[in-house]
């Protein structure tokens, strides 16, 4: 049983990694990534779809995303799309594609940057320690029914590892993440 509660403990903090990794990849670091567009939701026909839906996303060069819809009528609902988001882009469209300029970062946006991918590492901090927490609170609970006070003890030592290990993880790739962002 407490095996099981140390397995989806880890399970729950890989996933939590991974939305960290997700997070990351849709911030702007000077260079062009089809993720960059994820979270952009385009009105198409009534319904919120996200533009990795609509079109076919390119990239030409490291500066340069090209999105071909798939329908020509959704092209102005895209650029729409595209020019209310918080990415800062401003897209061309010659009538049947979209082209995304991605310009070098400024310093003072690389930080901006900077900031906030610690605040997604930090979150995703928070994430895992409250899974520590409750994976512990699970095996006190077990230590009241079926397990020693030292096997309880020992179990919580090694979700403490996990956490360790896990919290080691968001900091290697936040200072990944870091490293790209600050790179010119």
């Amino acid at each position: 049983m407490p095996q099981a509660i140390k397995k989806d403990a880890e399970e729950r903090m890989d996933k939590a990694i991974g939305a960290l990794r997700r997070d990351l990849s849709t911030l702007r670091a000077g260079r062009a990534t089809p993720a960059l567009l994820d979270r952009i939701q385009v009105e198409y026909y009534g319904a919120m779809t996200p533009v990795n839906q609509l079109a076919n996303i390119n990239t030409p060069d490291t500066r340069t995303l090209l999105l071909q819809p798939w329908d020509k009528s959704s092209v102005a609902a895209i650029e729409k799309a595209i020019m209310k988001s918080d990415l800062g882009l401003t897209p061309s469209n010659d009538g049947s594609t979209i082209r995304l300029s991605i310009p070098p970062l400024t310093e003072e946006r690389r930080s901006e940057l900077v900031k906030l991918t610690k605040k997604f590492g930090e979150e995703a901090k928070i994430a895992i320690r409250n899974i520590r927490r409750d994976a512990n609170d699970d095996i006190k609970k077990l230590e009241k029914s079926t397990i020693s006070e030292d096997e309880s003890r020992r179990h919580q030592d090694d979700i403490q590892k996990s956490t360790d290990r896990f919290v080691a993880e968001v900091e290697k790739v936040l200072a990944a993440k870091e490293k790209e962002i600050m790179e010119v």
